[in-house]
């Protein structure tokens, strides 16, 4: 016992000294990470705030001003706001502004001020911006955070940790007394068993070996390595995602992960030319994003074969290995009839489904006949799935509002498949859905399958909420899961994104060469500033109001006329639907009539391209641009936002960014815009065209970086890991009934 005591009170001594040295090192870091969240929040606050208050600045309307003031500063936290600007010895500002801050010393630190400053009232965190006030001189920004709380919160931090150091001292004084008694005594213990020849580790005892204990050794022994293979690659890769990712998390799946993916386009389609046969890549947010995905997953893609040249290409059952040249995994076409396509793709899919999920004015239209063609289409599909699994359980990648039926249809074929569904548009609210005469069989079929993916978790919310109006089905909004008949099916969101760092990207010229080389092919001046546009000719995309705003830039800023032209890059796309054809010869009108009204002075306002650009090209004009504008009415993510990001190595050019794409949430550091306002997007593009470089690069930067982190392979990687969780879980409960059986 005096040994112990000896040993443990000057243990429980120096452990306590440096608890109480690490106290008010923990205060100093705390204070730190305050000060830097009160840094952001200014930052944010001055930036958020600088366009309406340049324009309050420019009134004069100094009530405005104050009355703009005292709705900032509602946020408890923000103590006092003032403005000092040219002509006023005192700021403009909040009541509670102190009064022995002038205008003076905030004009000297302006830009760089950010401290912290002792008043009447307590420590305030002081932070002073300038504001752009166009042709009026500067002013500044004075924005003052209450630390008081910051103060109690490390009073009471203090408290906590030493009462907190004092107990760890204590136990782990404790336990290293215990352990130290152990181990002399197993030393001892050892020494005696050599001295009488034993030898220093005796086998174990055979008691741990009895028959009856073998089967939950190895179970543990089994639960042990499972756990191992589901956390692990969650805790490898999440620095930087990549085809390799992919292939570690498949490579633990029983099987090798059997991987196939299911989508109307495919990947590669074959054209007959004049020259021969022409392997084609379209231009795809849904190809973009899977076929590197693919090619790291080594699985078997089946899609519908619309190429004309594409039975050539193919063997008998349409098959055939892609891309071209490399063979990195299969492709499974599935032919259908004139009629079907009509059918399934033209009409239910594209007249119906299409303008039913996205708020586009357009109104859907629902045929029995369709709706049968759809059915049966899906049907095929899934044989199509039962032929190509190599085992009883493959994970099956089902993509968009295409297939709708198809997850239960493989359920009920493969009902130990992992079916992945991914709606890649839009979800829309239950009283929209309702309309649609076959609502219940779409959502039977969706809760087929084991997890059910959308873009943003405003889809998956409206999904639960269509579920929960329409359907006889237990809703679990903690979970965010529906169970049907006992099947659970998880909604999850799964942000889409793209290849980091794309492929074509590799092959491009540098920035300077290709702006040069676009504006020598489409005959512009090389001083002309250019903006881009690049998507399918679809309503939803807002071509027509994005023509219209750059028609309002040039009413509005007459400079830019002859100086600034807007390239749209328009695929033909479902010109067999009237509302498509319509809105085609919509677009070709608008742009005519702009360049008749601005001809004759320069280059032309708008050159629109109807015609299917390879991805180099299109790349080459995200380089060339000085920037891209994304108009969708409604998007599920739209990836040309992501695609312009990535193309700009050069860390400059400007993406003006509609508010109803699902990219817009990921990319705040866009110009985001209602594409609905014409004037709005107006200014933004008048000040795309005007921002500094270092602005561009500074924004450029911040959507890269989340680019980089969050690619494609992470998009995968989350689904596939959580299918993995699933398949885990599902065989830990099979073998659980099993051995109940045999007990």
């Amino acid at each position: 016992m005096r040994l112990s005591l000896r040993f443990l009170l000057p243990l429980l001594l120096v452990v306590g000294l440096f608890a109480y040295a690490a106290v008010p090192l923990a205060d100093m870091l705390m204070l730190r990470w305050f000060v830097r969240d009160l840094d952001t929040r200014s930052t944010l606050i001055a930036s958020a705030v600088s366009e309406p208050l340049s324009g309050l600045v420019l009134t004069g309307s100094t009530p405005r001003i104050e009355q703009f003031f005292r709705r900032l500063t509602q946020d408890e936290r923000l103590y006092a706001v003032g403005l000092c600007v040219t002509g006023r010895a005192t700021p403009i500002a909040t009541a509670e502004f102190p009064s022995d801050i002038a205008c003076s010393s905030l004009a000297a630190q302006a830009g760089t001020a950010k401290a912290i400053i002792r008043t009447a009232h307590g420590m305030m965190h002081l932070s002073v911006a300038p504001v752009d006030a166009g042709d009026a001189a500067p002013a500044q920004l004075a924005i003052l955070h209450d630390m008081s709380y910051v103060e109690r919160r490390s009073e009471e931090t203090r408290r906590y940790l030493f009462v907190f150091f004092a107990v760890l001292a204590f136990l782990v004084a404790l336990i290293t007394v215990v352990v130290a008694q152990l181990s002399w005594r197993g030393w001892v213990n050892g020494l005696r068993a050599l001295l009488r020849g034993e030898g220093l580790v005796r086998p174990a005892s055979p008691g741990l070996a009895t028959p009856e204990l073998r089967p939950i050794a190895g179970d543990v022994r089994e639960l042990v390595r499972e756990l191992e293979e589901r956390y692990r690659p969650r805790d490898e890769g999440q620095l930087a995602w990549s085809a390799a990712s992919l292939k570690s998390i498949l490579g633990r799946e029983p099987g090798g992960g059997d991987v196939i993916v299911v989508s109307n386009r495919e990947p590669y389609i074959h054209v007959k030319t004049d020259d021969g046969v022409r392997v084609q890549h379209p231009a795809s947010g849904l190809v973009t994003a899977l076929e590197p995905v693919m090619r790291a997953c080594a699985g078997t893609w089946i899609a519908h074969g619309s190429g004309d040249a594409d039975r050539e290409t193919a063997d008998r059952r349409g098959r055939l290995d892609v891309p071209p040249g490399e063979s990195a995994y299969r492709l499974r076409r599935i032919w259908l009839t004139a009629d079907e396509e009509t059918g399934y793709y033209s009409g239910f899919a594209n007249e119906g489904l299409w303008p039913l999920c996205h708020i586009a004015h357009v109104r859907p239209t629902f045929r029995s006949s369709d709706f049968a063609h759809y059915r049966a289409v899906n049907a095929k599909f899934a044989d199509a799935v039962v032929d190509e699994a190599r085992t009883d359980a493959p994970i099956v990648l089902v993509q968009d509002y295409h297939f709708a039926l198809l997850p239960r249809m493989i359920r009920e074929r493969l009902p130990n498949a992992t079916v992945v569904t991914f709606w890649h548009i839009p979800w829309p609210n239950p009283e929209a859905f309702s309309i649609c005469p076959w609502r219940a069989e779409l959502l039977d079929g969706l809760l087929g399958s084991s997890i059910l993916g959308f873009h943003t978790q405003f889809h998956c919310n409206n999904f639960l909420d269509t579920v929960d109006r329409l359907l006889e089905a237990r809703v679990d909004r903690e979970s965010f899961e529906v169970n049907v008949a006992g099947h659970a099916t998880a909604v999850r969101r799964y942000p889409i994104s793209i290849a980091w760092p794309p492929e074509p990207l590799a092959r491009q010229r540098g920035v300077g060469d290709a702006r040069a080389a676009v504006r020598r092919r489409l005959g512009l001046p090389d001083d002309v500033r250019l903006g881009i546009g690049v998507d399918r000719l679809d309503y939803t995309k807002g071509i027509v109001e994005r023509f219209h705003a750059v028609d309002r830039l040039l009413a509005t800023h007459p400079e830019w006329v002859g100086r600034f032209t807007f390239v749209q890059i328009a695929a033909p796309s479902r010109g067999m639907i009237a509302d498509y054809r319509d809105y085609a010869a919509r677009a070709r009108s608008l742009a005519d009539e702009i360049n008749a009204r601005h001809a004759g002075r320069g280059a032309p306002p708008i050159l629109l391209l109807v015609e299917h650009h390879e991805a180099d090209s299109v790349y080459e004009h995200y380089r060339a641009a000085d920037l891209c504008f994304v108009s969708s009415l409604h998007d599920g993510m739209n990836l040309v936002a992501k695609e312009f990001v990535s193309a700009r190595d050069d860390e400059r050019g400007v993406l003006v960014l509609s508010q109803f794409a699902g990219a817009s949430r990921e990319l705040p550091e866009a110009l985001v815009v209602n594409p609905y306002d014409a004037d709005q997007c107006a200014v933004a593009l008048h000040r795309a065209l005007t921002m500094p470089g270092d602005e561009q690069r500074d924004r450029m930067r911040l959507m890269r970086g989340l680019l980089r982190e969050f690619n494609v392979y992470r998009w995968a990687g989350r689904m596939l890991m959580d299918a993995a969780s699933m398949r885990q879980r599902r065989r830990l409960r099979r073998r659980a009934r099993e051995s109940e059986l045999s007990a």
